[in-house]
């Protein structure tokens, strides 16, 4: 289905709907529970909370929000660039090496106890810029990258990367290795409004480039050889978005830590509802991903009363069963 400006702005206006009522929503959920109508009210400037119940909101479950907002419209929209470009349903950050990478980098800067914002961040973002260079390195032919080879070099750099982080985890004994396996899984506990403003401008740059990329994402889509016969600089559009987008995916793993098939699901659950336009659907997908996985801390928050899980937990016991179902489907 074609993808109107009517139809891109109806549909973009009922995913903001759902992402203000899963955002109130999840304002209200914790070891704290605040009342929705109290919320309301002190979104609307009318104080309803006592001192307590605005430090709650406005210090601790807003920045954890926001913060998980970004992240999941990173990397949703991650998800719908590498599936484009590699012309491949099961690419995505997590899988493509980005995320083990920025994981690696990460875990250096724990075992060295350097400040999670932002000396341990910093070392992560590193890590995953140098793993997409490796990566394309690896994948680099005479002329052009070949898209095949640029799956399987992330893959197995994926690998090595989650060796590596074995190995570490497996000489450490101290304290320290708590902090690792939540950092793996994915946290956003510690938000502050300083990984927001940091995020932030990645989130607002990527997105309005890669945007202004959908006509030759579509092409691309159908065939790199048909794209080039209709105009689109190929090898430039895909060297371009592949470090564009790796760089806003490392920018959200450093300061939210590993968080799997965020980009994996989302694309394909809109593209079965909203067609394959990447008009329509990236910003669909940048909507939709921030409600996604702040729904899914809001659960790490009230699936069990003896404190909170790592949200990466809940996005990998969703994404399990669906990357099963997509392995089945495509040899079907």
């Amino acid at each position: 289905m074609r993808a109107t400006p009517h139809r891109i702005l109806a549909t973009s206006f009922l995913l903001l709907v759902i992402l203000i009522v899963v955002c109130l929503l999840s304002f209200t959920v914790g070891p704290a529970e605040l009342d929705l109508r109290a919320v309301l009210a002190e979104m609307l400037g009318k104080s309803r909370l006592v001192e307590m119940g605005r430090t709650i909101l406005f210090r601790i479950r807003m920045p954890r929000v926001l913060l998980g907002g970004l992240v999941g419209a990173i990397l949703a929209v991650g998800g719908v660039v590498f599936q484009a470009l590699l012309r491949n349903p099961l690419a995505e950050p997590f899988i493509l090496g980005v995320s083990g990478g920025a994981g690696f980098g990460a875990i250096i800067g724990i075992l060295f106890g350097w400040a999670l914002f932002p000396g341990v961040s910093a070392v992560a973002f590193v890590g995953g810029l140098f793993t997409i260079g490796l990566i394309m390195a690896m994948a680099r032919g005479r002329f052009r990258i070949h898209t095949n080879t640029l799956l399987l070099s992330g893959v197995i750099v994926n690998a090595f990367f989650s060796a590596a982080i074995m190995f570490l985890i497996s000489v450490t004994k101290d304290h320290r290795i708590h902090n690792v396996f939540h950092w793996l899984m994915g946290d956003f506990g510690l938000s502050t409004f300083k990984e927001i403003l940091f995020l932030g401008p990645f989130l607002l740059v990527g997105f309005v480039l890669i945007l202004a990329a959908a006509r030759s994402l579509n092409l691309m889509a159908i065939g790199e050889e048909t794209a080039l016969y209709l105009g689109v600089q190929v090898e430039y559009v895909k060297k371009s978005l592949l470090i564009l987008t790796s760089v806003m995916v490392s920018a959200a793993v450093c300061v939210s830590g590993i968080i799997g098939f965020v980009g994996l699901i989302i694309p394909h659950v809109l593209r079965l509802v909203l067609g394959s336009d990447h008009r329509l659907l990236l910003p669909a997908s940048l909507l939709f991903g921030a409600s996604f996985l702040i729904f899914c801390d809001m659960l790490a928050r009230a699936v069990t009363s003896q404190g909170e899980l790592p949200v990466g937990v809940i996005t990998a016991i969703c994404g399990g069963p669906f990357f099963i179902y997509l392995l089945r489907r495509h040899r079907g």
